[in-house]
């Protein structure tokens, strides 16, 4: 549904939208003081602007990546739901490259577990942990990746416009809600997640979830589209 510039301005703008969208989705969900506090030293900074200091949003920079797709379909007359279902296919990719770094880097430990495979990791004590990297990298990267592959490929899914982007919607969504029982939630969320019995990370996937559903019912109840033929935007 677009061609080689299409490509490379969704490029771009997507990873605006990954950064600016994960920076400013992180402030308003999980931290909103980083909005009205800074850091004096040589310079004064402002907290927000401090992404070397950590704090990033997979929720907010799915809602960045949105923002960027509706850009660049608007600009360029391109239907909407099957751009997003061709993206969609790729995403699994970064999100297991991006989980094993998490890993590699030793943050975003899991909880205490008394398991053979837990492991303990640099700042976060003695207890042994869940490495919940990997189960995410695993479930949002490797498992999503086949499933994505194997419906682009293997079936028609590609020409029932909304289809892939609701499978891979509810699909990561749903994987991030399981690996949160075994994530440790910020030091800062620790009180709302005892409180509320659910993390924050699961209460934002929740309707990513029924959202993603929507998509998939919406798409099977509707005709495919002819191979070739162009959806409306």
């Amino acid at each position: 549904p677009l061609v080689k510039i299409h490509a490379e301005d969704l490029f771009f703008y997507c990873t605006l939208g990954v950064i600016l969208g994960g920076r400013l989705g992180y402030a308003v969900f999980y931290q909103p003081q980083l909005f009205t506090s800074f850091t004096e030293g040589e310079f004064v900074s402002w907290n927000l602007l401090r992404l070397w200091d950590g704090g990033m949003s997979f929720h907010g920079g799915v809602l960045g990546v949105l923002a960027a797709i509706v850009w660049v379909c608007s600009r360029n007359r391109l239907p909407f739901l099957r751009v997003c279902d061709y993206i969609a296919v790729n995403v699994p990719f970064g999100m297991f490259f991006g989980r094993m770094a998490n890993f590699v880097n030793g943050e975003l430990w899991g909880r205490p577990a008394d398991l053979p495979w837990a492991m303990v990791f640099p700042g976060a004590g003695n207890e042994p942990r869940h490495p919940s990297q990997l189960y995410e990298a695993g479930l949002e990267g490797l498992l999503m990746m086949v499933v994505m592959l194997l419906l682009f490929w293997a079936t028609r899914a590609r020409f029932r416009p909304g289809l892939l982007v609701g499978v891979f919607t509810a699909g990561i969504t749903s994987a991030r809600f399981v690996v949160e029982f075994f994530r440790e939630p910020d030091a800062h969320l620790m009180e709302f997640a005892r409180e509320t019995g659910l993390s924050m990370g699961q209460w934002l996937s929740i309707p990513m979830i029924l959202i993603g559903l929507f998509f998939v019912i919406r798409a099977l109840a509707r005709p495919p589209l002819a191979s070739g033929a162009r959806a409306p935007a």
